[in-house]
């Protein structure tokens, strides 16, 4: 019996031993199929690079705004598509067909200083930066620049704070109120009060503000989110105004002459699409106010990257020589141009989907003369404001189940009827969503209605 025991177990040994080589084998062929297919993947991701690199830096394609007329796109509803966020990846493909034209070559040595411009009263604001954010206003003729001041910042968000600290009193009684008129941009909050500076604070929607006293207004205009274009509100004296001109540029509206209001914010990301250079800069008129954002600038950062300045200065030299004829530009259109038809070609695609669906409602905007672009056209904003209807409270909500993400109008002081849905992410993107909003139907709004309850 022992025996019998011992050569009983002696094949269950024999056989678990040979299962486990063979499982073992099997994984390594298996990891291995695996690692080939990544390896394959990745070569052929890197060919595809190379071959994208070689033709964009030898023989570059004109740009070409055409996006939404391309071959069908296939939807299984599965994909998400997120366009919550204002990343301006709509302008890479611009980028990419122009080649090699805005390279910039940055040697180890070179700005290890952390001095610009000792003698400028922004003293880390690149003197070709500063050059070419003048030229390029001239030209487009959307902002007054002679007698300004300009102040270089990381983004226009550090410039939003910076002109804060600049312009409340260090000895007030009380923090210095910050309004804008809902729907107001939804970082306004959030940015104003998240230092608890004692200098200042968020004081809401300024079509409510009714405190005495001094008040900094925000007028963003062209507006994010609705599009519209904004004057103040308040009118009250003691005010300061900041005017937020981020969408000021004329892909996005119709430039009729140069603003010229005390103090301008402007952002390299809506303008040109370089989000990732984090650039933004201010023109100023009064010169301590200049020098108060500049000195909350120095304490915040000690200054702003040189090499972003550099690489700026460039793209925005390549759009001003485009259209100032300068050396021998690349055929095909001009940047301004180019998104400009872009995002006609994109709100007319917005538009034709949601009366095909009939869920939805957007702001309708007067026509204007673009002394630039010498055409009138009516405004074409970075943001769509989307209205649901057929009983949806909660527009954000009823997206994202079918996997849309946007921004809901509750972060933007307004009703969650309402979402901000980005105009600017890439083409297959945009596409997509075009393809699945239009798709759509009062049917489905009801479905969402009755799981709410």
């Amino acid at each position: 019996m022992g025996k019998l025991s011992s050569v009983f177990s002696m094949r269950h040994f024999l056989v678990l031993s040979l299962a486990l080589n063979v499982c073992l084998i099997s994984r390594v062929v298996y990891e291995g199929e695996n690692w080939r297919e990544e390896e394959q993947s990745r070569a052929l991701m890197a060919d595809a690079s190379q071959k994208s690199a070689h033709v964009s830096r030898s023989s570059p394609t004109p740009p070409s705004p055409s996006t939404v007329t391309s071959p069908e796109i296939k939807d299984d509803g599965e994909r998400v598509i997120n366009l919550d966020h204002g990343d301006p990846t709509m302008y890479e493909r611009f980028w990419q067909q122009l080649g090699d034209i805005t390279t910039i070559v940055i040697s180890g040595w070179q700005f290890t200083s952390y001095f610009s411009d000792a003698k400028n009263l922004c003293w880390f604001l690149e003197p070709d930066f500063s050059k070419q954010i003048i030229r390029l206003h001239k030209i487009v003729g959307n902002a007054a620049t002679d007698n300004y001041h300009i102040v270089v910042g990381t983004g226009s968000t550090q410039l939003f704070q910076a002109a804060l600290f600049a312009l409340s009193p260090p000895d007030a009684s009380e923090p210095m109120s910050v309004v804008s008129a809902a729907p107001f941009y939804s970082s306004y909050p959030s940015v104003t009060d998240f230092l608890k500076s004692g200098l200042y604070k968020w004081a809401g929607d300024a079509h409510n503000f009714n405190k005495d006293g001094p008040y900094i207004e925000l007028v963003t205009s062209p507006n994010n989110p609705d599009g519209s274009i904004r004057q103040p509100v308040v009118n009250r004296s003691g005010g300061i105004l900041v005017h937020d001109f981020a969408y000021f540029w004329p892909q996005y509206t119709p430039i009729s002459s140069p603003a010229d209001h005390d103090l301008m914010l402007f952002t390299l990301s809506k303008a040109t699409g370089h989000a990732g250079m984090r650039l933004g800069w201010a023109l100023v008129k009064d010169k301590e106010v200049a020098e108060k954002m500049t000195k909350f600038i120095e304490l915040n950062t000690i200054g702003v990257s040189k090499d972003s300045q550099q690489r700026a200065a460039k793209v925005l030299q390549v759009i001003s020589d485009s259209y100032e004829h300068v050396g021998n530009p690349k055929k095909g259109s001009p940047f301004f141009h180019f998104s400009h038809s872009l995002m006609e070609e994109r709100w007319n695609a917005l538009r034709s989907a949601v009366k095909q669906s009939g869920l939805f409602s957007l702001p309708d905007f007067p026509s204007g003369f673009c002394n630039f672009l010498g055409l009138p056209f009516r405004s074409q904003p970075a943001f769509a404001w989307l209205k649901c209807a057929g009983g949806i409270e909660d527009c954000g909500k009823f997206l994202n189940k079918h996997k849309i993400l946007t921004r809901s109008g509750k972060h933007f002081g307004v009703s969650p009827e309402y979402v901000r849905v980005s105009m600017l992410d890439r083409d297959d993107s945009f596409s997509l969503f075009i393809k699945r909003l239009s798709s759509l139907r009062l049917s489905q709004s009801k479905d969402h209605e009755e799981e709410s309850l």
